[in-house]
C-alpha cells in the first residue's frame, strides 16, 4: 500500500468504530504500530473502568492498519479471522497506548501482538494477539 502515514489512517477511521472511541495512530512502520486511546465516560463500562471491548478496538485496529500496510502485493484485504486478550489491568482516567508488531507475514495469513499500556507509568493492562487472514481478488 502506498499511502500508510498516522494521517491517512487517523482519516480511514474517521465515522467508524476508530474514530467513534478515539484510536489514534501515533506511527506506523513496517516493524511497528503505535496508538493511543483517551480514557474518557464513552468508553468505560458503567463500573466505571475502561471496557475491555474499547481495549480490544485499540489494540485489533493497530493490528489491522498494520496488516493493511504490510499487505502482500496484489492483496485486495484482509479480515481478522482469531483474537484474543489477557487483561492485567484497567484504567479509570488517563489515556492508553498500544504497540502492535507482525510475528508472522504471510501470503495468506498474518499474525500480530499487541501489548496495550498505561500512559505516563507504562504499565501493562492487555496482551494481544490476532490472527489475519489475506483476502485475495476472485
Amino acid at each position: 500500500m502506498a499511502t500508510t502515514t498516522p494521517e491517512y489512517f487517523n482519516g480511514f477511521g474517521t465515522g467508524h468504530l476508530p474514530g467513534l472511541v478515539g484510536v489514534e495512530i501515533l506511527t506506523i512502520t513496517p516493524e511497528a504500530v503505535a496508538s493511543r486511546m483517551a480514557v474518557r465516560k464513552e468508553v468505560m463500562a458503567p463500573n466505571g473502568y475502561l471496557h475491555a471491548a474499547s481495549v480490544i478496538a485499540l489494540a485489533d485496529t493497530s493490528c489491522g492498519y498494520g496488516c493493511i500496510s504490510l499487505l502482500p502485493a496484489g492483496a485486495s484485504g484482509f479480515t481478522t479471522v482469531e483474537l484474543k486478550a489477557n487483561f492485567l489491568g484497567t484504567a479509570r482516567a488517563g489515556a492508553i497506548l498500544c504497540r502492535a508488531t507482525p510475528v508472522h507475514l504471510g501470503r495468506t495469513t498474518q499474525v500480530w501482538d499487541a501489548v496495550v499500556t498505561l500512559e505516563g507509568s507504562g504499565a501493562k493492562i492487555a496482551l494481544f494477539r490476532c490472527t489475519q487472514m489475506v483476502l485475495w481478488p476472485r
